[in-house]
């Protein structure tokens, strides 16, 4: 039989090496394959899977072990390969971990001690051929060259980072921070590390390579052979915390990493962001062109063990070399967990023979996943070694604690990333043969957690570090290809089935983004597709009807609930310009079209709304004093309070008067006004010309329809009663039109004398008596209040009832508008009189009279009532005219003025009802106040 030929295929990275070494491998019926990392021999287990199938290719790792019955081909970590296999192949990948000081003397033993039976092949850098032609005389060497060239692009900040660019960090807070800059400002990124599982790194790396997000963010596991789509590499820093100390990252192992850049013929690039100082430029050019000290020295560890005793085992795992090659390596943490669970007393009691011995040896071999102190991971190894040695395995009840204690999917990355790790240690004791009782099923249920766990670390990796949606807009902008926006009844927007904000009239508001870079990147890509969405929505605006749009008190412009323009500052006050809220990217033209329209709703509301007063404004056969006055009225909108006008009144003759009367000016005792210009909706739309006209830069809102008094803000800006309808008056403001026809009641009482307020005067107004003498006040009349003996009335003869009149009387005021208020006083001034209740006993005897006895009455206590007496004070405050109907006092002082309150004499009455006006039957309270009616 031949020897077996030894060939170290070595070369910088990116030549073929693997797929050179699964090709040789796949020519032999049988083979093994060690490679460094779990998660690289995954990807080697599928690959070969995926052509010669699942039947014939086993994968054996610490935490993972499928093995068929007919396996051929063995995939596995370089620790978990099986000795004396005698397969036709054997393979060891990135032989140069030789020189690492943790896991350096496994690889070394590989080199020396593992071989196949026809073919060995050793992969990995060129600074291990003079170390493997000492080791290894007969091995043969093979120079295997770059596929594509490797360059030095300096620093680069990460908002600049290129496209299919990989981020290295080396902590894992830094791949935390990085990955969440990239998701604000580029979309997203993958994250991989060596302590996910293959199952959650392979989801990442899936979403990486199908271009969901076009970074990477990893730890320097990305150099042990990861096969990505990489275009750029850049270094977050240029060391690392090597499990005991913070060192530099060496030239060689910069370029294992930077060396993942640019796949088969496509040429990559490396550099530095971040913190990290830019690299000297030896080092640049020696990782360009792969030139590094050759290694000098290999870390190894005796691997003949003898197992007499604990001690004698210790002894030969800390056995010295004399050869110039090796160095022994540092105390391992499998032989400090040994030396821990030797000086337990019990444990040491029991590993007292060969069998006992190695049975803790593999005990204190179970990795430290947790992280935790070695006290604690001591405690778990004893835990287990000591069911091994007294049950024979481990107690079922006890493991199963532990796993479902770790099965469960709630919580954040770290949470989960912690979960991940203890239950790689529980699917490391599973694997182990013989250790379980019914092994095949913890093996399924450890790797069912370890699968639940990785699906939910993908996600919550997802969720933290990528925006899906800004990635996919991105992504389909780089390609220049056409967004497909959609706009739903609501007004959300979605690009591509992505939400990216809503459309509110002609503007976009765009999701909330999580920093400033994020919403312009995101911007960029939603409004891009909006465009079209724009003109769509102009053409649907400029046909829409007229009860579509509104405008608000603010002299705002509304199509439905949303906010399309403002009202803003004309030439003429009847017709103000229009600031329509588009946004710039919807274009000149939708802009246009949307002033367009809504310039034809406000003219035709205007005109509709000011008919009668734009008529006047516009009528050619006024002249004289006529057309000037029609000049005020258009000025004040119709409305004008009568001291302001007092003169230009006087000076109008009879026939101007009439002119004016026939467009509906009413000449009022307080103001002039066309009743029309009352109604709600003229006077909403009064206020707000009015308050572009002043340059407010807050517009009052109109007082609510209906009501004839109103309370009056002392801080209201001069002018807002009027154009409201109101005049203010002590401390409420009363309706214009309701004013005039108190006015006309006021025209024929005795303003000298005084008088008091009677119902019909409560009533048009709504007030209580109080209220009704602090409006007076506010009239300029003087109300002096008093108290006397309250007359009783005499109950009224029954009469039946008449039923009201289907239609009003003739004789009502044709200036008087429309809509009066249904407003009743809260307070009557007058009491109705009603029966006293009789006394009647709770039983009566059988034999008693018919007839109850009458107690005798008790004297009658006279009941006091207040009353307000009403003269004319010589002036009305806020106005610069007194009504027409107060008469003048002369010079000397009214009667009774200046006295204190309360020393008043009272006016006197007569017993005998007096004449009473007759109620107006128009009076929509006239039912109501006929029981004020006295007999």
């Amino acid at each position: 039989m031949l020897a077996s030929r030894v060939t170290a295929v070595l070369g910088p990275t990116n030549t073929g090496k693997t797929h050179y070494a699964i090709e040789r491998m796949l020519s032999y019926r049988s083979g093994i394959i060690g490679l460094p990392l779990r998660l690289l021999a995954r990807e080697v287990y599928d690959r070969i899977v995926a052509i010669r199938g699942p039947s014939v290719v086993a994968l054996v790792t610490g935490e993972e072990r499928i093995v068929p019955p007919r396996a051929a081909y063995w995939v596995c970590t370089v620790e978990a390969m099986p000795d004396g296999m005698g397969c036709d192949f054997l393979a060891v990948d990135e032989i140069q971990l030789c020189a690492d000081p943790e896991r350096g003397h496994v690889f070394t033993d590989r080199l020396l001690n593992a071989r196949g039976l026809h073919e060995t092949l050793f992969l990995g850098a060129e600074t291990m051929r003079s170390a493997i032609a000492a080791l290894v005389p007969e091995a043969q060497f093979m120079r295997r060259e770059r596929m594509s060239l490797l360059s030095y692009t300096g620093s680069k900040k990460i908002s600049r980072m290129p496209e299919r660019a990989a981020i290295v960090g080396f902590s894992v807070e830094n791949v935390y921070a990085i990955a969440e800059l990239l998701r604000r400002t580029k979309g997203g990124a993958a994250v991989v590390m060596g302590a996910l599982s293959p199952r959650t790194r392979n989801a990442q790396v899936e979403m990486y390579q199908n271009g969901d997000v076009d970074y990477l963010v990893a730890t320097d596991a990305i150099g042990m052979g990861l096969n990505l789509d990489i275009s750029h590499v850049a270094f977050s820093a240029l060391s690392k915390f090597d499990g005991r100390r913070m060192r530099p990252l060496q030239p060689e192992e910069l370029a294992q990493i930077a060396g993942r850049a640019g796949r088969h013929t496509d040429n990559g690039t490396f550099g530095v962001t971040g913190e990290a100082a830019p690299l000297d430029e030896a080092v640049a050019e020696a990782i360009c062109d792969h030139r590094f000290s050759p290694v000098k020295k290999l870390h190894w560890r005796n691997s003949d063990l003898q197992f007499g005793s604990v001690k004698r085992l210790i002894n030969t795992l800390e056995q010295r070399t004399d050869d110039f090659w090796l160095t022994r390596v540092r105390e391992s943490d499998d032989l400090r967990a040994l030396k821990a669970l030797a000086g337990d007393a019990e444990v040491a009691a029991r590993a007292t023979d060969g069998p006992s011995v190695r049975l803790l040896w593999d005990v204190c071999r179970i990795p430290d996943f947790r992280g935790i102190s070695a006290g604690e991971h001591a405690g778990l190894l004893t835990q287990i070694y000591h069911d091994l040695h007294q049950l024979g395995h481990v107690s079922a009840n006890w493991f199963g604690l532990q796993v479902r204690r770790i099965d469960r999917t709630d919580g954040d990355i770290d949470t989960l990333s912690k979960r991940l790790a203890y239950i790689r240690t529980w699917t490391y004791v599973a694997q182990r043969k013989g250790w379980l009782v019914d092994e095949s099923h913890w093996r399924e249920e450890t790797r069912a957690v370890e699968d639940r766990l990785s699906d939910a670390l993908h996600g919550a990796l997802t969720q933290r570090f990528v925006d899906r949606r800004t990635s996919i807009l991105l992504r389909r902008l780089r390609q220049k290809e056409s967004l497909v926006a959609d706009v739903n009844d609501k007004g959300e927007v979605t690009v591509e089935g992505e939400f990216v904000g809503r459309l509110e009239g002609f503007r976009f508001r765009m999701d909330k983004a999580g920093s400033p870079d994020e919403a312009k990147t995101l911007r960029q890509a939603s409004v891009a597709a909006l465009v079209p969405q724009f003109h769509l929505r102009a053409d649907r605006f400029y046909n829409a009807p007229d009860p579509e749009i509104d405008f608000t008190e603010q002299g705002g412009l509304m199509w439905g609930e949303q906010a399309v323009g403002k009202l803003v500052t004309g030439a003429d006050p009847y017709k103000p310009g229009i600031e329509v809220f588009v946004d710039d990217e919807a274009g000149p033209d939708v802009a246009a079209k949307v002033q367009r329209r809504l310039q034809h709703f406000i003219d035709r509301k205007i005109a509709a709304g000011f008919e009668p007063l734009l008529a006047l404004k516009n009528d050619e056969t006024l002249t004289g004093g006529a057309k000037g006055f029609a000049y005020r009225m258009a000025e004040n909108f119709g409305v004008i309070p009568r001291g302001e006008v007092a003169d230009e009144v006087k000076a109008l003759d009879q026939d101007a008067r009439g002119a004016l009367r026939k467009h509906g000016i009413r000449f009022g005792q307080f103001t002039v006004f066309m009743p029309l210009l009352l109604k709600p909706a003229p006077t909403r739309l009064r206020l707000i010309l009015w308050s572009l006209a002043k340059g407010l830069s807050e517009f009052p809102e109109s007082p609510p329809a209906g009501l004839v008094t109103v309370p009056a803000s002392k801080d209201a800006v001069q002018g807002y009663y009027a154009m409201a309808g109101y005049r203010a008056a002590g401390e409420r403001a009363i309706r214009i039109d309701m004013l005039e026809r108190l006015a006309d009641m006021l025209r024929d009482k005795d303003s000298r004398s005084g008088f008091e307020a009677n119902p019909d005067m409560l009533s048009i107004t709504g007030m209580t008596l109080d209220q009704f003498a602090d409006l007076m006040q506010g009239l300029g009349y003087k109300a002096e209040k008093g108290e006397r003996e309250k007359t009783k009335a005499a109950r009224p003869p029954e009469t039946p009832e008449t039923p009201a009149p289907d239609t009003a009387p003739a004789g009502v005021p044709d200036d008087t508008p429309s809509e009066i208020p249904d407003t009743t006083p809260s307070e009557t001034p007058y009491d109705i009189p009603r029966e006293l209740p009789v006394d009647t006993p709770a039983e009566s005897p059988a034999d008693a009279p018919q007839e109850i006895p009458v107690p005798p009455s008790e004297p009658d206590v006279p009941e006091a009532e207040i009353f307000y007496t009403f003269t004319w004070g010589g002036r009305a405050p806020r106005q610069n005219s007194r009504p027409q109907g107060a008469k003048p006092r002369g010079k000397g002082k009214p009667k009774g003025r200046g006295k204190p309150e309360g020393q008043q004499k009272p006016q006197t009455y007569q017993a005998k009802p007096k004449r009473e006006k007759q109620i107006d039957p128009d009076n929509p309270f006239a039912a109501a106040l006929a029981g004020f009616k006295k007999d």
